[in-house]
């Protein structure tokens, strides 16, 4: 990588990374709280700095997400299972790091390569195929929405139920034992997760459209 090309890189993983801690401080805009969970659109500047940038920068970006849900659960907590993302809280341990930390670093690996994966699947050489690949770019970025969306959703939801299946039942109210704490935990998946997902495929598609244009119309 050339010195100019990765100083870019640097600078755009800058600009994302402060949107991230804007949207994560200020309140109702990166964490709604719903009772017993926060619904996020965090993760979709992570997924769009992975494609952008590459799985390595879209890390670090997952990292910078995870950070602001550890300082926000441990400054600011919103809800009663809080502890699930920080150590400092009563019933938190380390679970709570890799609960904080392990999924958000993974949107940028698992993202990148759907992206990548997809697009390379509808690129073939050869005349008189631009509108396969427009098709093809369109369902990439979505797929990336939706896979970074749900390797947030499902690793959090279900690592949970891991590190922290009775105290979590006991913060959300929920008596009838550990079968039923994740059909619970499916609930959210079904209702959180989903809408987050589809919100991701929507705002990763429009907003890589006119950003992956840019970028190659200036080569």
């Amino acid at each position: 990588m050339n010195i100019s090309k990765k100083t870019t890189k640097m600078v755009l993983t800058g600009i994302f990374s402060a949107i991230i801690i804007v949207m994560a401080s200020v309140p109702f805009l990166g964490f709604i709280p719903l009772g017993v969970i926060n619904v996020t659109i965090l993760h979709v500047p992570v997924i769009i700095g992975a494609i952008l940038l590459g799985p390595k920068y879209g890390s670090f970006l997952g990292f910078m997400f995870g950070l602001c849900s550890f300082l926000n659960a441990t400054l600011r907590p919103t809800s009663p299972s809080a502890f699930v993302f920080t150590p400092f809280l009563a019933n938190g341990n380390l679970g709570s790091l890799v609960i904080c930390f392990l999924p958000r670093i993974l949107i940028g690996v698992t993202s990148y390569y759907t992206y990548s994966g997809i697009r390379a699947l509808f690129r073939k050489k050869g005349p008189g195929n631009t509108g396969k690949s427009r098709r093809g770019e369109t369902a990439a970025l979505a797929a990336a929405g939706v896979v970074g969306s749900l390797t947030n959703t499902l690793l959090v939801m279900n690592l949970i139920f891991v590190f922290f299946t009775d105290t979590y039942a006991q913060a959300v109210g929920v008596t009838e034992g550990a079968l039923a704490l994740y059909w619970f935990i499916m609930g959210i998946i079904g209702t959180n997760g989903i809408p987050e997902a589809i919100a991701a495929a929507f705002i990763t598609t429009a907003v890589l459209k006119v950003l992956l244009h840019i970028r190659f119309s200036d080569r």
